[in-house]
């Protein structure tokens, strides 16, 4: 009778844990007395014809000799592997969005043949191997703080944390509107601002900002035309948006009156155009009170002065306009 002959062990690798069950492929196997994994002996085993035999791993460490032995000898030998059981000890970055989507780099041992990602439980939407050291993996959907691990032959690692955020909120911008050459300063009012990476107007970064508190941010405003749609961007995702309008300036056609006494008093109707948001009229350096009427129209008390031109402009949230000459006249002398 010849002694045994082994072909090959599948799988031929697994968890130092053993336990694993592995399929022995040869012949003469018939009344095999021993199955040894290295020095260990199989925890049990199962001839099931004549060139199979089903045996369960027994625990190990490394490469070993597989053996088969019969009445009638011992086997050649195949190799068997003990996978080491991986291990995870950071994640970076540890945060992102409830959607998912965040690209994560899981460092740790043993990840070579890795055969699950899981994020709380959840398969991660992908993941590539990239050595013994290091896995890349992309976020699928979750809520909170869970548990990351990798698994490979070798076993299940222990966890690292990775935390689910929420997107920011924004619920006001103030002031709403101003100058299309930008640089107003405005404050942006909401929730979950802390960690804030972008603040945009009209997708155009804002000039500057900065994170006051969970719930405001003092930005400002880049340069812009119309109503635009304001947002935060953080690690929990893009907000909501809010709508800043860009103003463009005032201008102003006709001054009626157009010449008056030095003395305070006069009443100067101003035409133009974007008047609505007047906020200040100067003749010259010298402040007026005003009545806004329309877009088109204000009322000025001109101030007194010298004679002589003075140049009256108004300003507004969308910035100054041109200037147009006022007269003030002396008074007759006798």
């Amino acid at each position: 009778m010849a002694p045994p002959v082994l072909t090959s062990a599948a799988p031929n690798t697994g968890p130092a844990a053993g336990t694993n069950p592995v399929t022995l492929t040869g012949s003469q196997f018939t009344g095999a007395i021993a199955v040894t994994f290295g020095s260990a002996a199989a925890l049990s085993y199962t001839v099931n014809t004549p060139s199979t035999i089903t045996a369960t791993v027994p625990p190990g460490t490394g490469t070993v000799n597989v053996t088969v032995r019969t009445p009638a000898g011992l086997s050649n030998t195949v190799a068997y592997t003990y996978a080491p059981t991986p291990t995870l000890s950071a994640i970076a970055p540890n945060q992102g969005p409830t959607s998912g989507g965040t690209s994560v780099v899981l460092t740790g041992t043993g990840l070579t043949g890795t055969t699950a990602v899981t994020f709380g439980g959840i398969p991660a939407t992908s993941y590539t191997v990239n050595s013994a050291t290091q896995i890349t993996a992309v976020t699928p959907a979750g809520t909170g703080a869970v548990a990351v691990t990798a698994t490979t032959v070798g076993g299940t690692s222990g966890p690292v944390f990775f935390y689910y955020l929420n997107a920011p909120s924004l619920l006001s911008v103030s002031p709403t509107g101003g100058p299309a050459s930008g640089g107003t300063s405005v404050v942006l009012t909401g929730t979950g601002l802390t960690g804030t990476t972008a603040v945009t107007f009209g997708g155009i970064p804002a000039t500057s900002y900065t994170v006051n508190s969970a719930t405001q941010i003092t930005a400002v405003t880049p340069a812009g035309t119309g109503s635009v749609a304001c947002t935060v961007t953080g690690p929990g995702g893009t907000s909501n948006s809010v709508i800043y309008t860009y103003l463009a300036a005032p201008a102003l056609t006709a001054l009626s009156p157009a010449q008056g006494p030095t003395g305070a008093g006069a009443s100067v109707t101003l035409t133009g155009a974007g008047l609505t948001t007047t906020i200040a009229v100067h003749f010259g350096a010298a402040p007026a009170a005003f009545t806004v009427v329309s877009d088109t129209t204000a009322i000025a008390i001109a101030p007194a002065g010298p004679a002589g031109s003075v140049p009256v402009s108004v300003t507004t949230s969308g910035g100054t306009s041109n200037s147009l000459a006022y007269q003030r006249v002396a008074p007759p002398a006798i």
